[in-house]
């Protein structure tokens, strides 16, 4: 019986973003008390890989942040270049609305939080943290209401979400990189030769991939540049059909999306949203950083969204998707500053110095956290408010 609620409760299209709900309350909980000394310890647990004269020794927040998420945005990159293929985002007429949507949604939030906090050069270096939508929250919160929401909506969100998702790769590859070491950016190059050579040679072994993945990510994660974005390449490497017809990029598509979804994404939740609010007043979480944070995602994010989308439109640049209207952009528009794992993400990547239980980076997880939830709350009611009379068969 228990099995059978479970296996209908993982079909769902919105259990991942409850799944990422459960576990950011679950280490708020853990966090704020008796048990916060258990959750602190366990994310600073060391963890030592070592081959040879190769060593990797970091704590287990910083292999979530830098291992398993380098395995997410694997994923990103395999459904960035299926949509760029076959998918929504296959054509200029299909990608256009969307892309010009998303420089929007990026452009207004970054420009929010400068404004709000331009008198504080020790947080300039945060202005991407409002740019980024939590793909998997969004489209959670739109699965909640079914059939309700018209298809070509649904993939307005998918599509935006992905280009938002390149928009921060490049941010991280050109803002959040350190100095760089050039003989372990020399060993990345060989491992990105490698994995083009199967690409173009259209072998459908994963194996190869991964070996070549293995040593790409190491490399890069040596060399300076963020890990997380070796994942990336892996993703644009992998061929979409190989010599026997068949789709590597599907298939492993299909076998990452599940790990991604319930235990990647909610593990990194459970890492990085325990914010211990014992030492923390009213003052603070109104302070410059969580309120540039949070008004970058709760009105940057939609007023970005729409109006860009507004204007390619009125312009004649590009055309409103079929049954859809503009209160329902801007209900998404809304969603979209649900920022969550990805701006969460972002701060770790801007504020480094003093770790996660430092007084800069609690702020800008309160911010990230006070943002999301109300863009949340009040995207849901929007779109619920304009799609009462939309039916889908």
């Amino acid at each position: 019986m228990l099995m059978a609620q479970l296996e209908r409760f993982f079909k769902m299209e919105s259990a991942s973003g409850i799944l990422l709900f459960f576990f950011a309350l679950l280490a708020m909980i853990f966090a704020n008390t008796p048990l916060s000394s258990l959750y602190f310890s366990f994310l600073d647990i060391p963890v030592r890989v070592q081959f040879g004269d190769f060593i990797i020794n970091k704590h287990l927040l910083h292999w979530i942040n830098d291992g398993f998420m380098a395995v997410f945005f694997v994923l990103v990159g395999l459904e960035v270049k299926r949509e760029m293929l076959e998918g929504s985002l296959a054509s200029y007429q299909q990608a256009i609305f969307p892309a010009i949507a998303a420089i929007g949604g990026m452009i207004v939030p970054a420009m929010i939080y400068y404004f709000i906090t331009q008198n504080h050069p020790e947080l300039a270096n945060g202005w991407a943290i409002p740019m980024a939508t939590d793909i998997a929250f969004a489209l959670g919160i739109v699965a909640l209401l079914g059939t309700r929401v018209p298809l070509p909506l649904k993939v307005f969100l998918l599509a935006l979400a992905i280009i938002d998702d390149l928009g921060a790769i490049v941010v991280i590859a050109v803002f959040y990189s350190e100095e760089l070491s050039m003989p372990a950016l020399s060993v990345a190059i060989l491992a990105i030769i490698g994995l083009i050579t199967l690409n173009r040679n259209k072998s459908g072994h994963i194996c190869g991939y991964l070996v070549f993945g293995l040593i790409l990510w190491a490399a890069v994660l040596k060399s300076g540049v963020h890990a997380t974005l070796a994942g990336v390449i892996i993703g644009f490497c992998i061929p979409m059909k190989d010599k026997q017809g068949n789709s590597p990029l599907h298939s492993f598509e299909h076998i990452l999306s599940p790990w991604c979804s319930f235990f990647v994404l909610p593990l990194f939740a459970f890492a990085n949203a325990g914010v211990s609010l014992h030492n923390v007043s009213q003052d603070m979480i109104l302070s410059t950083l969580p309120l540039g944070i949070a008004l970058g995602l709760l009105l940057g994010k939609p007023l970005g969204v729409f109006s860009f989308s507004y204007l390619s439109v009125k312009l004649g640049i590009a055309k409103l998707p079929e049954k859809v209207k503009w209160k329902q952009i801007f209900a998404i528009a809304m969603l979209c500053g649900i920022g969550f794992t990805m701006s969460m993400f972002l701060a770790g990547l801007a504020f480094t110095e003093g770790g996660s239980e430092s007084t800069i980076n609690i702020l800008s997880r309160i911010g990230i956290l006070l943002g999301s939830c109300f863009s949340a709350v009040l995207g849901y009611i929007l779109l619920k408010m304009t799609t009462t009379e939309v039916q889908v068969n």
